[in-house]
């Protein structure tokens, strides 16, 4: 069994008071720019194991009352149809949708601002669709040598320039589909509005990594670089926090980089930057909810070789440069971490050798490591999925807990009705037909009712596995990896 390292309940305790103290020290109102991912997070999951994916929007609700939420969008990438790629939706989409997560949650969301506005067609038509669906919409327009010349961007005719988004409640969050939205020039913005109007406000910024409080080479920083590697950020010794205060502290290039620039837009709007140091601004509590600092360093060492592969399989479908696989490799140097450090490689490996086919391997919650392979009726995957809820279930290896003249006729439907090549049954498919069975046979309810179960465990392929597959183990919890080679030779691969 993972050992558990990461004490959920007090992260959200301490982080919850953290925001509410920051609040008070602008004198009420706050406005936090919100970078990662605030739903879903399974990179905190898996790096930091007892983190639950929904940690940050707990957090939140304990200040629902005093939170409200502004959605920050590039014009641009309305216009380029920019997608996110982990959802594969367009950012104008993922934005509706943002709307309604945080409203069934019960967060209030005050406004939508569409920034880099130009009048760009697609970003004005969006604007009009909000207005319909009755969300407020306000604009910010680009700013001539933003972010450098400080004089003019702190002027009517920068910050100036854009509209004030109306709040109502002391902690504004700002958040957006993606990066490069513009949220920190959003919240700077309201800065320089809410001074003329004369009402104290304060910016603070909110990043679960890099995390400042623990060494810059403790693995869960180190996981962090290597899931950010092709946006070329490289985590640092923050240089402005040791000189103010003699203290070592972690941040990365980007937020070191613009520090001086964003200290000096502080100093203009309020007089006086209430800042030090790029950690000074952060509100981030995760290293201080560490429970079990060995637990993390393992799993965030799995984290670590997962993205190496994944970045192999990128390069391989062209979505990424083979630079990305090698700068995590030597992340993995600096780790001390090989492949052979994942158990299931191996053994899929071994597997493929033995029947000269693509293969699958699954480490159960004991450490017990099950094999899947190719045969006529099933996928290497498929069959992993049905042997290793065999064990997980105790139901003897030689028990087919799907007939096959159950397959069969799935088979024929794919190949001879629907048009499809290839007649072995995907993992969705299997775990449908087993569902089907269940209904009379009391050993395949047991091996499905057992299913939660496969949730953290770790797989690997030697072949990438098709879509269908990836986003059946996804949806089962399962943290998949895969060989960068095809099953086939073909140029195109669906």
């Amino acid at each position: 069994m993972k050992k558990i390292g990461f004490d959920n309940e007090k992260y959200i305790k301490l982080q919850s008071q953290n925001i509410r103290d920051r609040i008070e020290m602008f004198g009420g109102k706050l406005y936090m720019e919100f970078g990662g991912k605030l739903f879903d997070d399974y990179h905190a999951a898996r790096v930091l194991p007892g983190f639950e994916p929904d940690a940050k929007v707990k957090m939140l609700l304990k200040l629902k009352d005093e939170a409200e939420i502004v959605i920050a969008i590039n014009a641009d990438a309305i216009e380029k149809n920019k997608r996110r790629g982990d959802l594969g939706i367009t950012y104008d989409l993922d934005t509706l949708r943002l709307i309604d997560a945080f409203r069934e949650i019960g967060l209030y969301v005050g406004s939508v601002v569409i920034t880099r506005y130009t009048g760009q067609p697609l970003a004005c038509a969006f604007e009009n669709r909000l207005k319909a669906l009755g969300v407020k919409v306000y604009k910010h327009y680009p700013i001539e040598d933003y972010p450098y010349n400080i004089p003019h961007i702190i002027s009517e005719e920068g910050f100036g320039k854009n509209d004030f988004i109306e709040t109502s409640r002391q902690l504004v969050i700002v958040t957006a589909p993606g990066p490069g939205s513009g949220k920190m020039a959003t919240c700077l913005s309201q800065l320089y509005h809410e001074h003329k109007r004369g009402v104290k406000a304060g910016y603070a910024k909110f990043e679960t990594f890099p995390v400042w409080s623990i060494p810059l080479k403790h693995p869960v920083n180190i996981a962090y670089e290597a899931a950010t590697a092709d946006l070329n950020d490289v985590n640092m010794i923050d240089p402005f926090h040791l000189e103010a205060y003699g203290k070592t502290t972690v941040n990365y290039n980007r937020d070191i980089e613009i520090f001086p620039v964003l200290n000096a837009m502080l100093e203009g709007i309020l007089g006086k930057s209430p800042y030090k140091s790029p950690t000074d601004m952060g509100v981030n509590m995760v290293g201080f909810a560490i429970s079990d600092d060995g637990a993390v360093c393992d799993a965030a060492n799995q984290e670590i070789i997962r993205r190496y592969f994944a970045s192999l399989v990128s390069a391989r479908q062209g979505l990424s440069e083979e630079s990305v696989s090698s700068k995590i490799e030597l992340l993995m140097k600096q780790a001390g971490v090989t492949v052979s450090d994942r158990r299931v490689v191996a053994e899929s490996l071994k597997k493929a050798e033995e029947t000269s086919a693509p293969a699958t391997a699954i480490e159960l919650p004991d450490g017990k490591i099950i094999t899947g392979k190719t045969s006529s009726l099933l996928g290497s995957a498929s069959a992993m999925l049905l042997n290793a809820l065999k064990v997980l279930a105790h139901i003897p290896d030689e028990v087919n807990l799907i007939s096959p003249t159950i397959i069969e006729p799935m088979q024929k439907l794919k190949t001879e009705i629907l048009g499809n090549h290839n007649p072995r049954l995907h993992t969705d498919e299997i775990l449908i037909a087993l569902s089907i069975c269940a209904a009379t046979d009391d050993l395949a309810k047991a091996a499905l009712d057992n299913a939660y179960k496969l949730e953290g465990l770790e797989a690997h392929s030697t072949v990438i596995l098709s879509r269908v597959d990836e986003n059946v183990f996804r949806k089962l919890g399962v943290n998949l990896t895969c060989e960068p080679k095809y099953q086939t030779k073909k140029l195109y691969h669906n």
